[in-house]
């Protein structure tokens, strides 16, 4: 049998998602790859389009969009990426229905997995790494950056957020992160010692920002959150400057004055993982998968994990994937 993960309606996402038996799916065709998967994880934007869904579904909805696991068959006549081979470790994505013991996939969608790298990274190893691409060209978008101006990030404790500290290091690129707490701002100090770390739990925190740019124009900030931070960050923004907003965790809107983007001439953008697959081309998707590989090899490290569970859990592990001050990823092991 197959165990895989679906809902039918939109809602809470621990009340509408049911685990459904069906049969092992049969061989893989032509361009298809067949893949045991070992573990997924629980992204926000998982639930996030779980809770959005727009009124009842015809049929089951299939859940989640990436996972890893190992090949257990290849379609007759089906080019595979380098290193995915039958019985090899692999990651997918994009994969809807990834949330399943048994995945057949399209054969672009899979990617091999470095020895070097255990089932824990391999289960993150593309959304997060390859939004941190997605947001650094971006970030590279804007003259100032790398030169004289600075980034700056909200939520730097989290998955994403870490991930951008490391490979920023990494190219030497200067960065002030924000957090809500002092407690996680002492925790991401001990992971990054040399990286300026600032709490919005003090009143005068934006001034605290400035300070720690030392002088430098803050050119570019980055923001998962929306709503108030948001607001504050274009007013830290130098003139020029440009706002990247990639989650959506506020439920209140970003009130913007239309004096504030006119007299600073500032840029507001939406990146999302859900437009990279609609959008990039083959060519933009296979560098970028090799960008997101080396990030992970680079920062193996950074991918915690907040918590495994079983899939007869799933309820307990969604509730887990939005708890307040998780620290890492929320995997699943199917089997």
């Amino acid at each position: 049998m197959n165990r895989r993960v679906v809902y039918t309606r939109g809602g809470p996402p621990a009340d509408v998602v049911t685990v459904i038996e069906e049969p092992e799916p049969a061989a893989p065709g032509g361009g298809q790859v067949l893949v045991r998967t070992t573990a997924f994880p629980v992204h926000p934007g998982d639930l996030q389009a779980i809770e959005a869904y727009p009124g009842e579904a015809a049929k089951p909805v299939p859940a989640g969009v990436e996972a890893t696991g190992v090949v257990k068959a290849i379609g007759p006549g089906t080019r595979v990426a380098p290193g995915v081979e039958v019985g090899g470790r692999v990651a997918v994505f994009p994969q809807p229905g990834a949330w399943s013991q048994w995945i057949v996939a399209d054969a672009e969608v899979v990617v091999a997995v470095p020895d070097e790298l255990s089932d824990e990274v391999a289960a993150q190893m593309l959304v997060n790494p390859l939004t941190t691409v997605m947001l650094r060209r971006a970030a590279e978008e804007h003259p100032a950056f790398g030169y004289d101006g600075l980034l700056v990030q909200t939520a730097a404790g989290s998955s994403v957020g870490r991930l951008v500290t490391g490979a920023s290091q990494i190219h030497n690129l200067p960065l002030v992160n924000v957090v809500r707490s002092e407690r996680g701002a002492d925790q991401l100090r001990k992971r990054f010692p040399d990286v300026p770390v600032v709490s919005t739990e003090h009143p005068g925190w934006a001034d605290e920002v400035r300070e720690a740019a030392g002088g430098r124009p803050v050119s570019v900030a980055f923001d998962p959150i929306g709503g108030k931070p948001a607001e504050s960050l274009l007013d830290l923004l130098a003139p020029g400057g440009k706002l990247v907003v990639y989650g959506q965790m506020a439920e209140e809107a970003i009130s913007v004055p239309a004096s504030t983007l006119l007299h600073k001439s500032l840029t507001l953008r939406g990146k999302s993982i859900g437009r990279w697959m609609a959008e990039a081309s083959a060519e933009r998707r296979a560098s970028d998968v090799a960008a997101a590989k080396l990030i992970a090899l680079a920062l193996k490290d950074q991918f915690d994990v907040a918590a495994a569970y079983a899939l007869d859990q799933l309820a307990n592990a969604v509730e887990h994937a939005v708890r307040p001050g998780k620290v890492g990823t929320v995997l699943v092991h199917p089997w």
